[in-house]
């Protein structure tokens, strides 16, 4: 347990926001306070340390800025967690790479619908801008902790009957298997990096000033036909991508 109340050498030199975040380093690395578990509020913090709350806040950034600690807004601040290797390969599947990484793996549909192909989608699936096309914007978790964010598109000309097989059927794989795709590949990624928007960063639990992976890849069927344009937004640092050969 962590002590009520705890003095701050207050002229040695060192500020007491530093003091501070080193007092929590301590702590974290001793496993006090364990991976994904959340710290004490500011206010408790601040009692702790007989500081006012802008000063622990101060602390609380520098340990979100190394990494240490993730700041949600409007629910606290949580011990980082490990960062998981996303192997990126010719079959990579959201659920194996991170039961890889020991971690249960879990999705949430954020929007299924069809649309109209923007610029970028339509460049990515080989179709015409405005081509009708199946949107699934889908948020992976690993232990109940976001780990990708990501919109999938799906050529609705070649796959007929792809919005209702995504509806009713569990997995990408398993709706594409329902539309004649036994089997697809990556035919190729660009992973470029950029600062989160801020619906990205809250569905990501990740702070607006840490920047996000983007992953945009091309799967292909057997027959080299492109069937899935995918752009995901991976967190850093809970997320390193790795390039198998």
């Amino acid at each position: 347990m962590t002590p009520e109340t705890e003095d701050l050498a207050r002229e040695d030199g060192v500020t007491l926001w530093r003091q501070i975040a080193r007092a929590l380093e301590r702590e974290i690395a001793a496993g006090i306070f364990a991976t994904g578990a959340k710290l004490p509020t500011e206010a408790q913090l601040a009692a702790r340390f007989s500081v006012n709350r802008h000063t622990v806040r101060r602390a609380l950034e520098d340990l979100s800025r190394r990494g240490m600690i993730r700041v949600e807004q409007g629910r606290g601040s949580f011990v980082a967690e490990e960062t998981l290797d996303y192997e990126v390969g010719p079959r990579t599947r959201l659920s194996e790479w991170i039961r890889r990484n020991n971690k249960e793996p879990a999705g949430r549909v954020l929007d299924l619908r069809e649309v109209a192909a923007d610029a970028q989608v339509a460049a990515g699936l080989g179709v015409r801008p405005g081509a009708r096309v199946v949107r699934l914007e889908r948020l992976g978790l690993a232990d109940d902790v976001p780990v990708s964010l990501t919109s999938h598109n799906f050529p609705l000309l070649r796959l007929p009957g792809i919005l209702g097989a995504l509806r009713e059927c569990p997995t990408i794989t398993a709706a594409l298997a329902r539309c004649g795709v036994a089997d697809y590949m990556r035919q190729s990624s660009r992973v470029t990096a950029r600062m989160p928007h801020p619906r990205e960063a809250d569905l990501l639990r990740l702070p607006r000033s840490r920047p996000v992976l983007v992953s945009e890849n091309i799967n292909v069927d057997r027959n080299g036909a492109i069937v899935e344009y995918g752009v995901s937004r991976l967190p850093t640092p809970r997320v390193q991508l790795v390039f198998e050969p």
